[in-house]
């Protein structure tokens, strides 16, 4: 017992070293433990900040950039074709120029000799159209979906990227 009085008194006595008790060292500790945790909180939001708001290019990226080719065109023959009528005995027409856009000129030489395909595939899907089907944007966007996934399924393995509208009339 002894002993652990003898210890007690000297954890209380101050430090021959620092010249302060042992609160004045819990305390010194304490503080240089929040300055670090403070600097290591400023260092990561800076390191966070950093990798978050500077511009990133990596060297696949420019690499892709600069190896992309311009898409190439495909221009189909003008279709007319006699809609649907509603009923009122009255015929109506779509006349439309299409254009096929795909990723380079190779691919429109593979699917050139694919294009009655295509052609049959457009004009029966359009004959089964309804003049009040194709009104407004939205269904002229319905039908260039429709249309670039016939595509797609009559030229399969190629692809194709879009059908684009040079003319389109419905009378």
């Amino acid at each position: 017992m002894a002993k652990a009085k003898q210890a007690e008194a000297e954890a209380e006595a101050p430090d021959a070293e620092s010249g302060e008790g042992a609160k004045g060292g819990f305390l010194s500790r304490k503080l240089i433990i929040m300055a670090a945790a403070g600097l290591l909180v400023l260092g990561g939001g800076g390191a966070g900040a950093y990798f978050f708001l500077s511009p990133k290019k990596s060297h696949d990226e420019k690499a892709a950039a600069v190896a992309k080719t311009p898409p190439a065109f495909f221009d189909l023959p003008e279709l007319i074709v006699n809609l649907q009528s509603p009923g009122n005995g009255r015929s109506s027409y779509l006349k439309a120029k299409i254009v096929l856009e795909m990723e380079d000129q190779k691919l429109v030489e593979q699917v050139k000799p694919l294009m009655p395909r295509v052609i049959d595939a457009f004009q029966t899907y359009l004959r089964e159209m309804r003049p009040n089907d194709l009104e407004g944007s939205a269904g002229l966007y319905r039908l260039r979906d429709e249309l670039t996934r016939r595509v797609n399924l009559a030229v399969a393995p190629s692809k194709i990227n879009a059908v684009l509208f040079k003319e389109i009339v419905v009378q």
